[in-house]
């Protein structure tokens, strides 16, 4: 069968090749991919930046936003032929660690965790793959032609449940929210933002294209000049930051507003520089009962509430989302961005 393939820490090794059936150890139920979305995970595995390729093996089939009907599962499993299924990314490790043992994979603690497609697992970007039935998600028919953007919702699912977890400490009623990145991560943050009724607000550099209208459409407000300036005259209960840029995570770390909860979804590169005075953010997060906390990654519960967040959306939004769809043949096509992209996918049918 074939599928996309990269030898981990090797740039330029992406490859369309044959690869052997999927290994009945990956899985309980057997899928017959139809697509998967790419990402900047996936970029940084084309250019040798990250990943590990499965014991044994050289090179790693990538791909962890899919989107696959199923071909074959056992009685019980909660599928049968037909249904449209994704499979959940991250495995618990095998010892496990506390957390893993108790669901809560998206929180390990030892680092010994596997993904599929980007660590140690092969991945979704094939004809066909395999998944534990306890490790996938059904999803309602209506999402055959958007349901790839599955797993970048889980990523927000969980990032609004910490902002749940977090209010939770004392009367909290968050009206507003800012959502600083239009990529499919800060869209989607901004769609469960906007099923929740709350005043959402977009940060972008890009002042034109889809990403402006796909806010507005939402009936939420796109910005996309400073960051620093937009934070102190918003100041939003809550922010979900999706950039990673350290001027981004600055200025959004200095919110002024009481009992605001940040959440930190985007990765920054080491070795940028800024200067930040810690003086005032420290008194403004202690005076206010001000949190900030790291999130990635999602596990089943998660999977299962932003499955339910796209059912509950206007698919033809959803579809605006996804501005290119490629063949996998084509992959070089998929990986070179281009401007106007938000969600670029891969199509394996």
């Amino acid at each position: 069968m074939r599928a996309l393939t990269v030898i981990p820490g090797k740039a330029g090794s992406l490859a369309v090749q044959d690869v052997p059936e999927p290994d009945d150890a990956l899985g309980d139920v057997l899928v017959d991919g139809m697509a998967v979305g790419v990402c900047a995970t996936d970029r940084e595995l084309a250019e040798g930046l990250y990943g590990w390729a499965p014991a044994g093996s050289e090179r790693l089939v990538i791909g962890h936003e899919s989107l696959g009907r199923v071909r074959t599962a056992p009685d019980g499993s909660g599928f049968a032929p037909g249904d449209l299924i994704v499979g959940v990314v991250r495995m618990p490790d095998p010892r496990p660690c506390g957390a893993c043992a108790h669901g809560e994979w998206d929180m390990c603690r030892n680092g010994e965790y596997t993904e599929h497609g980007i660590k140690s697992l092969h991945g979704f970007a094939a004809e066909r793959w395999r998944v534990r039935s306890d490790h996938a998600v059904r999803l309602d028919p209506r999402l055959e032609p958007v349901g790839m953007l599955l797993e970048p919702t889980t990523i927000v699912a969980k990032a609004w449940e910490q902002v749940d977890r977090i209010g939770a400490r004392a009367w909290s009623d968050p009206q507003s929210v800012l959502i600083t990145g239009a990529g499919p991560v800060g869209l989607l943050a901004a769609l469960i933002g906007a099923q929740r009724g709350l005043d959402v607000h977009v940060l972008d550099r890009m002042a034109g294209g889809v990403k402006p209208e796909l806010v507005r459409m939402l009936g939420a407000t796109y910005h996309a000049g400073d960051a620093a300036e937009l934070v102190e005259r918003l100041a939003p209960d809550v922010v979900i930051e999706g950039t990673g840029a350290v001027p981004v995570v600055r200025a959004v770390l200095s919110n002024p507003k009481p009992y605001a909860i940040t959440v930190l979804t985007g990765l920054s590169n080491p070795g940028e520089h800024v200067t930040i005075d810690l003086g005032p953010v420290n008194r403004a997060m202690v005076l206010g009962n001000a949190v900030a906390v790291g999130s990635v990654n999602a596990n089943l519960r998660h999977y299962e509430t932003g499955a339910a967040v796209l059912a509950a959306a206007d698919l033809g939004w959803l579809q605006r989302m996804i501005t290119r769809r490629v063949p996998m043949e084509r992959y070089a096509d998929a990986f070179a961005a281009q401007p106007d992209d938000v969600k670029v996918v891969l199509t394996v049918e």
